[in-house]
Formats: structure tokens, C-alpha cells, sequence
């Protein structure tokens, strides 16, 4: 198997896997609260992170790396994991699975949007019929198919979701100048949330229960969206960048990952797909794909 063949497999897998994810945060949040969900798989993806550093012998990129750099991951731990999956873990339990999931991949919108900003980048013609797409998706998602209407089922839930967006976006600008090994520094940001979201369990909802399938599935968080489906897609991205072209082919996989859980929502949660998620989704992955256009046309 050559490279362009391994790098679509490590691709095709991550995604599939992460089109799970969406399904295991609601049947995790029947058993614990989303402070407990978040110290139980922030705690196993800092040993699946520390296993995979030992595993490819890359501990030594710990050592080396400047304060300056050391701080920073630091930093953005307290936005990832900390604030971005407490917001995003609250949303999904006050939304359906069907709206919160759409509604968290517009963060790529508001990535544009702070670019603006704190990039000091423009938007162009196709960022703004971009943006208008993705928020008329929001909207239809939001309003379960009656936009004009403005009434949302849970006003706060759909506000956190588009808040994880804007937190998450930050994280990845944050991250923009940051030289260090991207295994090892997102180690580094596990490692300095969990203190801040153990405090912030015993504060609030406390330890989490000793109940198995509340600990399986927040577990299966911690290995599988936070932790090693995030090695395999770099791993695939690596591949990928050995051949011409290959790294665009493995990147427009993840256009597939917001159809694919709504398959394992109706499977396995049993919701009931509405017509509303399907066409404010479609609005949105076309809102990302003239993204994607205006990359390739630059």
C-alpha cells in the first residue's frame, strides 16, 4: 500500500470515528454531567496523548521546547479543553444531537470572522456568501425549519453551541504561531486543563459516579475526539503531503463528517432526522466548500 493509499485510510477512519462522537456525548450526558464527561475524558486523552509520545519515542520533544512556547500551550489549555468542550458538553445536553453536531461546524466561519480581527485579514466576496450560507443553516437548524418565526426550542442551548464555534476558533489562532511538535503540545493542553476542570467539577457537580457506562463512554470521549483520532488524522495528513495533490484529497474527507453522525444519531439514539437539519446542514457544508473554493482559487 503506497502512501496516497495509507494516508486515505488514516483519514477515512478518523472520520468515521469522529462521526461517532456526537452519539457517545449523549449517552455519556444520561450518566454523568458535562464537567464530570469532560475530567473523565480529558483524563484518559492525556494518557492516550503520553502513550502515544512514548510509543514513537518523541518524549523528548517535551524537554526542548521554550518557556515561552511551554506557556503558551499552557494558555490555550484553559480553551481547549477547559472552556471549549465544558461549553460545547453543556449544549449537547440541552439540544438534540441532530442540532448541536450542525450547529458546532460553523466554527469554521467563525474562524473567518476573527481573522478579520486578530489577523488582520479581509473578507472577500466568497466569505460573505459563505457566512450568509452557514447562518441561514444555523437558522434553519435553530428554528427547526421555520426561520421567520425566530422561535428556538432551547435559546440557550443554541447560543453555547455557536459559542464552542467562537472558542474553538480562537484556539486554532492561538495556535497559528506555535512551533512545537503538535502531538506533544496538545499533551501540554490536556495536561494543563485537567486542574482547572477538576476544580471546577468539585465545585459544581463533583466527582463522577461510579457508574460503568457513564465511565465506558467518557472514556471512549477521551480516546477517540479529544485523543488518538487526532494522531491518525495527522498521521494521514503526513502521508498525504508526500504526494502531489494528496494532502487536498485526505483534507475534503471532512466533508463527509457532518452527514455521517446522523446516521449513528437515528441508529443508535433513535432521533428522528428532520427535514430542517438536513437542508440547514446542507447550507452549511456549502458555506464551508466556498471556503474550501476561494483557497483553491487564491
Amino acid at each position: 500500500m503506497g502512501d496516497q493509499q495509507k494516508a486515505l485510510v488514516c483519514g477515512g477512519l478518523a472520520v468515521l470515528v469522529w462521526s461517532t462522537v456526537a452519539t457517545a456525548f449523549k449517552i455519556a450526558l444520561r450518566f454523568l454531567a458535562p464537567l464530570q464527561l469532560l475530567l473523565v475524558a480529558d483524563a484518559v486523552s492525556v494518557l492516550a496523548l503520553l502513550a502515544v509520545l512514548a510509543c514513537r519515542g518523541r518524549l523528548d520533544r517535551l524537554r526542548p521546547m521554550p518557556r515561552p512556547q511551554v506557556l503558551r500551550c499552557c494558555l490555550l489549555g484553559l480553551v481547549n479543553p477547559f472552556l471549549y468542550y465544558t461549553v460545547l458538553f453543556q449544549s449537547y445536553a440541552l439540544l438534540p444531537a441532530q442540532e448541536a453536531q450542525p450547529l458546532n461546524y460553523t466554527w469554521a466561519i467563525t474562524l473567518t470572522l476573527l481573522s478579520v480581527p486578530l489577523l488582520g485579514q479581509r473578507l472577500r466576496f466568497l466569505d460573505l456568501a459563505a457566512i450568509l450560507a452557514s447562518y441561514a443553516g444555523v437558522l434553519c437548524i435553530a428554528t427547526r425549519g421555520e426561520p421567520f418565526a425566530l422561535r428556538f426550542e432551547s435559546p440557550l442551548g443554541v447560543g453555547l453551541a455557536l459559542g464552542s464555534t467562537l472558542l474553538w476558533a480562537l484556539y486554532w489562532i492561538g495556535n497559528t504561531r506555535l512551533a512545537a511538535d503538535p502531538v506533544a503540545a496538545l499533551f501540554l493542553n490536556f495536561l494543563a486543563g485537567f486542574p482547572c476542570i477538576l476544580a471546577a467539577a468539585l465545585l459544581g457537580p463533583g466527582l463522577p459516579p461510579a457508574s460503568l457506562p457513564g465511565l465506558l463512554a467518557g472514556a471512549y470521549v477521551g480516546l477517540f475526539e479529544m485523543g488518538l483520532t487526532f494522531v491518525l488524522w495527522l498521521s494521514a495528513m503526513r502521508l498525504a503531503a508526500r504526494s502531489p495533490q494528496g494532502t487536498a484529497r485526505v483534507a475534503n474527507l471532512i466533508f463527509l463528517s457532518p452527514f455521517l453522525p446522523l446516521v449513528f444519531i437515528r441508529l443508535v439514539l433513535g432521533e428522528d432526522i428532520l427535514p430542517s437539519t438536513l437542508l440547514g446542514l446542507a447550507f452549511i457544508v456549502g458555506g464551508n466548500l466556498l471556503q474550501r473554493f476561494k483557497k483553491a482559487a487564491a
